[in-house]
């Protein structure tokens, strides 16, 4: 057997071991590019980003390129788990992981993090006091309440009062301008000797002198981020939910830098960790995890009528998160507060789902029908294709079989005293 066959033979060998079998960047299966200067084995996307970084990490197809003896031996000393006992030595929990269906920015800022600024190896915690910072600002990019357009607006986080305040360009006076967030700013303070930035002094008198007050003070309690760029129309959309008068509004905003917006969305992260540590003490970091940000289970239109089911059909923008267990729906895809909502409890508590006829759906579109049982009334949905009635009832049925938490009863409480 020739060399390079042996050797591609070796390195087939190795992606099959544990560890080495699933990426070590975003955990998609059978990786078949490797870092042979990290040691490690990725998938072909994540291999992509690796190629970004040329002065840290060199790949390689383990199947189609020619591999030298001393770089397979390089690849047999370390691998996947050798790596992550390195390089994610200490990831703080509130660091979101992203994983394979996560969108390119936060993937590729998870690598950068990872191998470019060893964030996580222990050597320099500075990049951990950022995130965990008692105030935190970036300037981003935000979409207009009625409009198309986006803004620069100044977004900042505390963890002091457990709050996300927003000032738009125009409410900061010449005399107290806040800067744009800047890692370099926070490079040049003496974060390692335990001093507070002077960044942080400086902005904390800016807050003082604020003429203006903000837009919106958002609390920590009901806040949720996640990336949406198809939806936002940006490779780094963030869309950033939370409830106001016991209605449920989104913020959607973007930078043209990747580790600002990833940065401030793990900033969120570590304030929401710091609020539900305070609301349960008994607690530790590992059991909250799950709680900082949340996916939604489903987005889509679907066409719904009203509660006497013989109002006309009308087509809205629905978006299930299994979080809050509320269905939110809008006219659009990007508007700014909800046109209402449905709580879904469980099924021992009068919930249900289930497809319907669509002869019950006069003067529907579409011919694909759900029925939503609660204590208060049937919900007719319609959905234009079979597929996505399937994916809508999956969901329903996700959130109807998670049991309810004290929470969970106020906020159904809250959503009937509201109607």
């Amino acid at each position: 057997m020739a060399t390079s066959e042996r050797n591609n033979k070796i390195l087939l060998d190795l992606v099959q071991q544990p560890g080495n079998n699933l990426c070590a960047d975003c955990g998609a299966p059978d990786p078949d590019w490797a870092s042979y200067t990290l040691g490690v084995f990725v998938c072909l996307n994540c291999s992509g980003m690796h190629r970004n970084l040329p002065a840290v990490s060199k790949v390689k197809s383990i199947r189609l390129d020619h591999w030298e003896d001393s770089l397979v031996e390089f690849m047999q000393e370390k691998g996947n788990s050798a790596a992550k006992a390195i390089f994610e030595k200490c990831v703080p929990v509130f660091f979101y992981q992203p994983q394979q269906k996560d969108c390119i920015v936060l993937k590729d800022q998870w690598i950068r993090a990872k191998y470019e600024r060893r964030e996580f190896t222990g050597e320099n915690i500075y990049f951990q006091k950022v995130y965990s910072a008692e105030l935190f600002e970036a300037t981003l990019w935000k979409k207009g309440k009625d409009s198309k357009q986006f803004f620069k607006s100044t977004f900042l986080l505390s963890q002091k009062d457990f709050t996300l305040r927003y000032f738009i360009k125009e409410d900061v006076s010449s005399s107290s301008v806040i800067r744009p967030f800047s890692l370099q700013l926070y490079k040049h303070s003496s974060v390692d000797s335990g001093q507070i930035p002077l960044f942080l002094i400086f902005l904390n008198h800016l807050i003082k002198t604020k003429s203006k007050v903000p837009k919106a003070v958002i609390n920590m309690k009901d806040l949720n981020a996640v990336f949406q760029p198809e939806k936002i129309g940006h490779a780094t959309g963030l869309q950033i939910s939370y409830v106001d008068d016991e209605r449920s509004k989104n913020l959607f905003v973007y930078h043209e830098d990747g580790q600002v917006i990833v940065s401030f969305f793990n900033a969120i992260r570590a304030t929401r960790l710091a609020y539900l540590l305070k609301k349960n003490p008994t607690l530790q970091e590992k059991d909250l995890k799950h709680q900082l940000t949340a996916h939604c289970l489903k987005e889509g239109y679907m066409e719904k009528t009203g509660p006497t089911q013989r109002e006309p059909f009308k087509k809205r923008w629905f978006t299930l998160c299994s979080m809050n267990r509320k269905l939110l729906y809008f006219k659009s895809p990007l508007d700014a507060t909800e046109l209402g909502a449905v709580f879904i409890g469980t099924e021992s508590h009068g919930y249900s789902v289930s497809e319907t006829s669509s002869r019950n759906a006069r003067g529907s579109r579409w011919c694909c029908g759900i029925s939503l049982e609660t204590p208060e009334r049937q919900f007719v949905f319609m959905c234009e294709q079979e597929q996505e009635q399937s994916e809508w009832i999956m969901a329903f049925r996700k959130v109807i079989s998670q049991p309810m938490t004290p929470e969970d009863y106020s906020n159904e409480a809250n959503l009937r005293r509201g109607k």
